[in-house]
């Protein structure tokens, strides 16, 4: 398949959903060095993040259970729970492989349109898109070596500024905020704006136009909740720039 063919199915490649043929058909071409491609699936990993990142976990109530078990005809009765559990069990698995393939386009719309709906973060998620979707946009990694939190992901573009994705990343607290800092190279951090985390994750952009090519780190600092001229703390997030 060509460029345009492969682009629909990076989620699905990040997610490890993909069909065996279909993944292999991705990994050949990503050997082939295509860097546009490399760039749609740092987006959808990105994409892919950013959902798990605004999706708290939810516990369901137990009485849930009994009655998704009980609309497929099984009833839970003593110690019998277990074999009827594992029949609801195969049975769910079987529907939803069964459906894998004819859903596949409509997950992924679903997805992007997920991304867009939340309602306080529309405008933001948006942009977010926005970077993700241009062909132009450069990213850079951090905390990907470690287990220790925060990850993820920094994204520049000439026009369009600098967006910062980041899981694990705990509320600042009481009277602090994060700041964001754009810190060319052999220069002093130029404050980029202030943001707070939620569900443990966050999404912060700073419009351009900038000269992406003269930057050698961006960075995060926690700082009083009205901001700072120059960092006052270490950097919990420092993502070097790539050679643009």
């Amino acid at each position: 398949m060509s460029c345009e063919e492969l682009q629909d199915f990076f989620e699905l490649y990040a997610l490890g959903l993909l069909e065996d043929e279909e993944k292999q058909e991705i990994d050949a071409h990503l050997r082939r060095g295509c860097d546009a491609c490399r760039k749609r699936l740092a987006g959808a990993e990105a994409m892919n993040a950013t959902l798990f990142t605004l999706v708290p976990d939810v516990r369901p109530r137990a009485r849930l259970k009994h009655r998704v078990l009980h609309g497929v005809g099984v009833e839970l009765v003593g110690w019998g729970w277990a074999g009827a559990l594992a029949a609801a069990c195969v049975l769910v698995i079987a529907l939803w492989l069964s459906v894998q393939e004819r859903d596949r386009t409509n997950e992924l719309a679903d997805a992007r349109m997920q991304l867009i709906q939340v309602n306080a973060e529309r405008d933001r998620l948006t942009q977010a898109l926005a970077f993700l979707a241009d062909p132009q946009t450069k990213p850079a990694s951090f905390g990907q070596d470690n287990q220790a939190p925060p990850r993820g992901y920094v994204f520049l573009h000439s026009r369009l500024g600098v967006l910062l994705i980041a899981s694990n990343l705990p509320p600042a607290g009481a009277g602090k905020a994060y700041e964001m800092w754009v810190i060319p190279k052999g220069g002093s951090p130029r404050p980029a704006g202030l943001f707070q985390s939620a569900n443990n994750g966050a999404i912060h952009i700073l419009n351009g136009p900038l000269d992406t090519s003269t930057l050698g780190v961006v960075a995060v600092t926690v700082e009083p909740e009205a901001g700072s001229r120059a960092p006052t703390s270490q950097p919990i997030i420092a993502a070097p720039v790539p050679g643009i």
